[in-house]
């Protein structure tokens, strides 16, 4: 027996609509594409501009999305969380080893210069604008619909699950790690107190993890295959982001932006003080 017609497209409907991410700020609703772009500008130019001025200014650009996104606060958070091992090893290496005519302090054999100061102040300052482009990105950006735009574009179905496993491989494995921490709790693991406890907790929680991930990648495999994933040929996409035109415009004029901040920095126009 066959159903209605008018039940066929509200069941299409439903489905459909389930595609579609949330998008609680403007800035989610930009294409993705749009974020990737303005990612990977940002965290380029910091790189090749240097110094002060324009990094700074990268990052405020970058605080400023965040706050039209409403994820100003936890980009903060999350950024310096993954900037702070690096910088301390920045720190600890450019402060107390590179050469300056100018010693601030001496600790032991090793002399603090001024040189070095400004060195390890201007990369910190590099890193922070990266990660929060990139943090960014990952935060106000779906995977699905980042690998649907992308494949939209041409990109191979392949190349396009290999990018949006890669987005999604970090908050999966935290989350999976609270979820077996939380379970080893509730078993009498001590995972919690001081630094000798946490450390005696990390062990057990680290190969749950490892072999989790391990069987996930085999479901997940086994599940594209049946749904037919490797079939040659172009596939029709449910849904997919929309692109406006402004937006284009917008991609366009950044890679532009980039390409003359490269150029410049090559013919030494612009060029960092490091």
């Amino acid at each position: 027996m066959e159903a209605p017609i008018g039940l066929l497209e509200t069941d299409d409907a439903t489905l459909v609509a389930r595609l579609v991410p949330p998008t609680p700020s403007p800035y989610h609703r930009l294409n993705p594409t749009t974020k990737a772009v303005i990612a990977t500008v940002a965290s380029l130019g910091a790189f090749v501009i240097g110094g002060y001025v324009g990094p700074l200014a990268i990052i405020g650009v970058v605080l400023a999305c965040a706050a039209v996104a409403g994820v100003l606060r936890r980009l903060v958070r999350v950024s310096a969380l993954f900037t702070l091992p690096i910088a301390i090893s920045v720190i600890l290496v450019s402060v107390f080893t590179r050469a300056g005519t100018t010693v601030l302090f001496t600790i032991g054999p090793f002399d603090a210069t001024l040189e070095g100061v400004d060195f390890a102040a201007q990369t910190l300052v590099r890193l922070f604008a990266i990660s929060t482009a990139i943090s960014l990105f990952g935060m106000t950006t779906d995977p699905r619909a980042f690998v649907l735009d992308l494949e939209r574009r041409g990109l191979s179905p392949r190349f396009a699950f290999v990018a949006a496993a890669t987005v999604e491989a970090v908050p999966a494995m935290v989350a999976r790690a609270g979820t077996i921490q939380a379970a080893q709790r509730s078993r009498g693991l001590d995972t919690e107190g001081g630094l000798l406890a946490r450390a005696r907790g990390f062990l057990p929680l680290i190969v749950p993890v490892v072999l989790s991930s391990l069987t996930e990648v085999e479901e997940r495999s086994l599940a594209l295959e049946v749904r037919a994933f490797g079939r040659p040929g172009k596939r029709d996409l449910l849904w997919c982001p929309g692109d406006r035109g402004w937006e284009r415009a917008v991609r366009w004029g950044l890679a532009l932006l980039l390409l003359v901040a490269i150029v410049g920095r090559v013919a030494g126009i612009v060029g960092a003080t490091v």
